[in-house]
């Protein structure tokens, strides 16, 4: 199960019927139970028992917090093969690991006996099993050392024996303190180091003088033209939401308006101020949200393609007879890339906000979101949010700061490979006379690799003065996450504590993104090979 099927999932559901695991419908809930065996004499332990792999275990239900049915997870790179992934238990993030694989036993197809039990042992943990049996009391005299077996499964994990209890002759107590010190031993490591926890904005100060000779674009496709405007302007790229409010009697170029966080936002299309023909928007559709002052409005483009970086060399002013008032008038500058055979018109921002439609469009929503626009700057004023560029590896998200992104650019059809580099490096390229060593981000996480398609783009990071691209499989969108969504990721290897230190959990969206930490993206014995081959 995978990030995009989140939306189809049902909410977690704890197993509030224990019940329905055992024979006999009359049997009381796992509540019940808990609360009937911890009325009993102080010398009987009470034990969850369940199944895994065709045996019987008990766990001591002190840190058992719950038991629910197996969630939706995100998988998560560089951790043990044992953790599924991540999930979402009521706006808290859950490690969900499979005891399956724990004690090495064949995968099995979850079905509606598989459950996961949540236990709390410093921080909570769901633990996939076959079926959740019962709720027994045993007295503590009767909970026998386990020497007398050795080959069902390590007895390192084991805290004891119980035989003859619930009608089965032996039941193994999973010690899950010891296990999780085993299976996870870099916990520990990876939660006192601070760097892993601190935040990500503003790590990576960095600027390259060469770059105020630049321009800094985000480019995006209409009607097969490309066009561009300043990323200064851009305060984020958003898919198409599922509902846009329509406005009576409005022009033709507004779509209408969708709620943004709690604000009303007026959509255009582009194609429709430029009268190009009109095409219904698709899933490769995207909303570019433009701000001048205090205003902002949603622009409808085919598609976004990249972030770029220009030379102010390579851009000319829009040819006098050309702007003029009229439909061209919004686009201020030509850019000349790949020795002229590609033409990117630059859109002002400014220029825009003058046009008729926006105009309108700003129009159609004053005095409806007045009460609900003042509520957005309240919260705006004690909440910063995180502008993130999400991208895709497989059905999972990721998201990196903004001004980590150097700029976002096509995989060239040809990479120049370099033998005697690590596996992870595809080859280099050239990029504006600059040699860029490029990076498989999947196969540097250690996920099966992808044919080359159309979607794919490069990222580029600066790393000590050297530009590195990184291969994804797509660019999603650039979003605004409030800080009060993101929250410290789970320590389950000293790896993923440093590259993904953070999650933001957009629980009304039903998506987890996994948050990258981009000064770890490359190890330092890495960015002396790539220093080598940038010479």
């Amino acid at each position: 199960m995978t990030n995009e099927n989140l939306n189809d999932q049902p909410d977690f559901e704890p197993v509030e019927d224990l019940a329905q695991a055992l024979p006999e419908s009359e049997e009381p809930s796992f509540d019940e139970l808990q609360a009937e065996l911890l009325t009993e004499e102080s010398n009987v332990q009470q034990f969850v028992t369940f199944y895994a792999g065709g045996e019987t275990f008990a766990v001591d239900m002190a840190p058992v917090q719950e038991i629910i049915r197996v969630p939706t997870v995100v998988r998560v790179p560089l951790v043990p093969d044992t953790l599924e992934g991540l999930a979402n238990l009521r706006g808290k993030v859950l490690p969900i690991i499979s005891l399956r694989r724990v004690f090495g036993f064949p995968e099995q197809e979850y079905n509606d006996a598989t459950r996961a039990i949540v236990i709390d042992l410093g921080q909570p943990l769901g633990f996939v099993v076959d079926h959740v049996a019962s709720v027994v009391g045993v007295e503590i005299n009767k909970v026998q050392d386990v020497t007398s077996i050795g080959g069902v499964v390590n007895t390192e994990f084991l805290a004891g024996l119980l035989k003859d209890v619930g009608g089965v002759s032996m039941t193994m107590i999973v010690d899950f303190a010891r296990l999780i010190a085993h299976e996870f031993s870099d916990i520990a490591q990876a939660s006192s180091n601070t760097s892993a926890m601190r935040s990500l904005t503003g790590q990576d100060e960095t600027v390259d003088e060469g770059f105020s000779d630049e321009l800094h674009l985000v480019s995006f496709s209409v009607a097969e033209q490309e066009y561009a405007i300043d990323i200064q302007d851009v305060q984020e790229i958003v898919q198409i939401p599922d509902q846009i409010i329509h406005v009576p009697h409005s022009d033709s170029h507004v779509l209408g308006v969708m709620t943004l966080r709690q604000r009303m936002l007026p959509l255009v299309s582009l194609r429709r101020m430029f009268a190009l023909p009109f095409q219904e928007v698709d899933e490769s559709s995207r909303i570019v949200v433009i701000s001048v002052g205090n205003a902002a409005v949603g622009v409808v483009m085919d598609t976004v393609n990249e972030v770029l970086r220009v030379s102010k060399n390579d851009v000319s002013v829009m040819p006098a007879m050309l702007a003029r008032d009229g439909d061209l008038s919004e686009i201020s500058e030509i850019c000349r890339l790949d020795n002229g055979k590609r033409l990117v018109s630059i859109i002002s921002a400014d220029n825009m906000f003058r046009h008729q439609a926006v105009q309108e469009a700003l129009g159609a929503i004053d005095g409806k979101g007045d009460e609900m626009e003042h509520h957005d700057a309240a919260r705006d004023a004690i909440e910063d949010d995180e502008q993130m560029v999400v991208f895709r590896l497989g059905t999972e998200e990721y998201g990196v700061p903004i001004e980590s992104v150097q700029e976002i650019v096509r995989v060239p059809e040809e990479l120049t490979h370099v033998p005697k580099t690590p596996a992870f490096v595809e080859g280099v390229m050239n990029l504006r006379g600059s040699v860029l060593p490029v990076v498989d981000q999947r196969l540097r996480l250690n996920l099966p690799s992808l044919a080359r398609c159309e979607q794919q783009r490069i990222m580029v990071f600066l790393f000590d003065e050297l530009r590195t691209g990184f291969i994804v499989d797509s660019v999603a969108e650039v979003l605004k996450i409030p800080r009060s969504a993101i929250e410290p990721a789970p320590h389950l290897s000293v790896s993923q504590a440093h590259l993904i230190s953070r999650v933001a959990n957009l629980e009304k969206q039903k998506r987890l993104i996994l948050l990258i930490d981009p000064t770890h993206l490359l190890e330092s014995k890495d960015l002396k090979t790539l220093n080598a081959m940038n010479v």
